[in-house]
């Protein structure tokens, strides 16, 4: 597995929301749905993203864009409309003064407006990921991720908005995979993209050296790897491969080692309830005290305070 496919295994879709709105102007959405990650794209007409931070970013129709929350942002025609209509969580709609208008203004089983011929459409499906091994993905992003037209060359948003008012059986896990394939295609046209200044672990998998050096990391987390292992296996010298990595990545491999197994161990503690000294053989410690020491001088906190903390 590589280091992207692990990242993105712990922001698999389960019961996304999905919305579809048809716009006319002037009009604009303020979403506080508290997403951490949502996936965007205009399939009509054109739409500004404009976060709470930042300079507003022009959707133009089949651009796809990930914006990242939980902070509320805005979508409208134009960055100087104001919101009329705030988007909550389960797609629910409210007036700026909190009236709810959600049955007012549905059109379909996903899909809200006031005429099916508006003007502009944009459709988005949103991921409510937490965890570790997520913020190790959603740290390498900027606020708004914008992939135009041109660079997305993948067909599966314009599915993902056939499928959006579909009612049939299994429609919703339908719209999860397809959501997963959507997010995997956009993040890899990002990263090919110069300004996207990807992070050294992605850059990296590309090196006949590094690449399946992080790939064996992935696999086996477990396993006792050392720096001459690691070098022995990718066919290199132990202090070539160890210099190599080092620059590639932005940091030796051990030390990455050893966040890749902190973050694996972080969302076991919070999201199973298996025993600290299974995760600790999980994770590649020979029993609970020898994770324990780890888990503190990286985090500064034991895994049972860890996985009690709020």
């Amino acid at each position: 597995m590589d280091p992207l496919a692990a990242l993105l295994d712990g922001v698999r879709a389960r019961s996304a929301a999905f919305c579809q709105a048809i716009l006319e102007p002037p009009w604009s959405l303020r979403i506080s749905d508290g997403a951490p990650l949502a996936l965007a794209t205009t399939l009509r007409g054109h739409a500004w993203i404009v976060p709470g931070r930042g300079e507003p970013v022009l959707m133009r129709t089949g651009d796809v864009a990930i914006v990242k929350g939980p902070d509320p942002y805005t979508i409208g025609d134009d960055p100087a409309t104001a919101p009329e209509i705030v988007v909550h969580a389960g797609n629910r709609l409210t007036t700026v003064d909190g009236v709810d208008v959600t049955d007012e203004l549905r059109l379909g089983p996903r899909t809200s407006g006031r005429t099916p011929d508006g003007s502009a459409i944009v459709a988005s499906g949103t991921y409510q990921v937490s965890g570790d091994v997520s913020e190790r993905l959603l740290n390498a992003l900027p606020e708004i991720v914008l992939v135009p037209r041109s660079d997305a060359r993948s067909p599966i948003m314009e599915l993902l908005a056939q499928e959006v008012d579909g009612e049939g059986p299994g429609q919703q896990v339908l719209l999860d995979r397809l959501l997963d394939l959507a997010l995997l295609a956009t993040l890899r046209a990002w990263f090919a993209r110069p300004e996207a200044k990807a992070p050294g672990w992605y850059r990296a998998q590309s090196d006949p050296l590094i690449g399946p050096a992080l790939r064996l990391i992935h696999d086996d987390p477990a396993r006792s790897w050392t720096v001459a292992l690691l070098a022995e296996k990718v066919g290199a010298s132990r202090a070539a491969f160890a210099r190599r990595f080092t620059t590639l990545v932005g940091e030796p491999p051990m030390a990455y080692l050893t966040g890749w197994r902190m973050a694996l161990a972080a969302d076991l503690l919070r999201s199973s309830d298996t025993t600290i000294d299974a995760v600790a053989r999980y994770v590649g410690y020979a029993n609970a005290f020898a994770l324990s020491v780890a888990f503190k001088r990286v985090r500064g906190v034991s895994p049972s305070r860890h996985r009690t903390r709020v």
